[in-house]
């Protein structure tokens, strides 16, 4: 089963990001951009529960900035239904820490990732 964990946002002035949509969306800060050598940071809910909103640094002013994660607690099997129904696996030069994730795209070539979570409990 898949769930949105996170929208992810590309921004061309992360700072500015980061600010904006903390106080527009009425967020707190999970994560600064100096915490992740100013490529990312990361906002939720201050109370209950929502979804994540992550602002990543782009440099390019063209369209399709933006991707959705999808969190699963089983990503191979949710990769193979998901090609399954359309989505094909983009051509993606991984960094250490993303094992734990798959580029896909959708039919319409929008990219999204699949992401590795872990069951509770475990």
């Amino acid at each position: 089963m898949l769930k949105i964990g996170c929208i992810v946002w590309g921004v061309m002035d992360l700072n500015r990001g980061m600010e904006f949509w903390e106080k527009a969306l009425d967020y707190k800060v999970l994560a600064t951009p100096s915490e992740n050598a100013d490529k990312w940071g990361m906002l939720g809910p201050k109370e209950g529960d929502g979804f994540l909103f992550s602002l990543t640094r782009v440099t390019s002013p063209k369209a399709r900035r933006h991707h959705i994660d999808l969190f699963t607690d089983d990503r191979p099997a949710e990769v193979e239904r998901l090609i399954g129904l359309g989505a094909t696996e983009v051509d993606w030069t991984y960094q250490p820490g993303e094992e734990d994730l798959t580029v896909l795209a959708d039919p319409d070539g929008n990219r999204f990732c699949v992401v590795q979570v872990q069951q509770e409990g475990k």
